[in-house]
């Protein structure tokens, strides 16, 4: 997540329940510090979630299970065949196959063969860091809107990375139909209705802006770079705006100043 170093210091000041509704890859998650909030990670991509768990619960059998995988074509074309056909295997041979697709596969992609040289032992201790990371934290696997509902207090504060608007294409695990232009009106429903607080990353669209087009709710233009364009465009921006319904600069007008002796109010020479 390129933005996570901005996002998390627009935290609320105070929250008690941290919700992550659309987890992916955890870059927010794992970014922040794990305090004493009560941590919920969610996707609605079963494989992502079974992993999860299985690094949270058995990061043992995990490692066992990775120990010897093959970093070859025909091994991952094998392994995601499996996955596609929805294979009855335990929860950690499962994850483990899954993993192997993500390190293996072109820009972790999880569909073509990256054909690059990776050394998976030298993700064990990740794993395991990883494991101690997510020890307390609960791990779900459902819909935003029914996940949204189950945690909203006033204490809560949702942290929404969803599918970007006009790319959902590239969402294949989010749905039969992929994540819809109706999934991104109902998101913005269910998050205009609650008593808690949210922060909403998006790309930065006018239909998107339309949407959230309501009192008591900020947009902040921000960027990051183009990873895409690099390659023919160094140094490229992204436009991306984070939503959220509170001061997200509360946290820093909070924060104590550092005092300068010379600049303290006082009589001149």
């Amino acid at each position: 997540m390129a933005l996570r170093d901005i996002i998390v210091p627009l935290f609320p000041l105070y929250y008690e329940r941290y919700i992550e509704v659309f987890g992916g890859g955890g870059w927010v998650l794992f970014h922040k510090n794990p305090g004493n909030d009560f941590e919920v990670y969610n996707d609605f991509n079963e494989l992502l979630v079974n992993l999860y768990r299985c690094v949270r619960d058995k990061p043992d059998e995990l490692i066992r299970e990775l120990r010897y995988v093959l970093n070859a074509r025909a091994d991952f074309n094998q392994v995601r065949h499996i996955l596609d056909c929805g294979s009855p295997a335990l929860d950690v041979q499962r994850a483990a196959w899954f993993y192997q697709l993500i390190r293996y596969s072109y820009a972790s992609g999880l569909t073509s063969y990256g054909s690059q040289p990776h050394d998976m032992w030298a993700n064990f201790p990740l794993i395991e860091q990883a494991h101690r990371r997510l020890a307390k934290v609960v791990i779900e696997n459902k819909d935003f809107e029914k996940l949204i509902k189950q945690y909203d207090r006033p204490v809560s504060f949702f942290y929404c990375d969803p599918p970007y608007f006009e790319t959902e294409s590239y969402y294949k695990n989010v749905g039969e139909n992929g994540f819809q232009r109706e999934d991104h009106i109902r998101l913005r429903d269910a998050l205009l209705g609650i008593e808690g607080k949210f922060l909403l990353s998006y790309n930065d669209s006018d239909f998107i802006r339309e949407l959230y087009n309501a009192p008591g709710i900020y947009i902040i233009a921000v960027t990051r770079l183009n990873n895409i364009k690099q390659r023919y465009a160094n140094g490229a921006q992204f436009p991306e705006i984070l939503i959220a319904n509170y001061d997200p600069w509360e946290r820093s007008r909070a924060e104590p100043q550092q005092l300068n002796l010379f600049q303290i109010g006082g009589m001149e020479d």
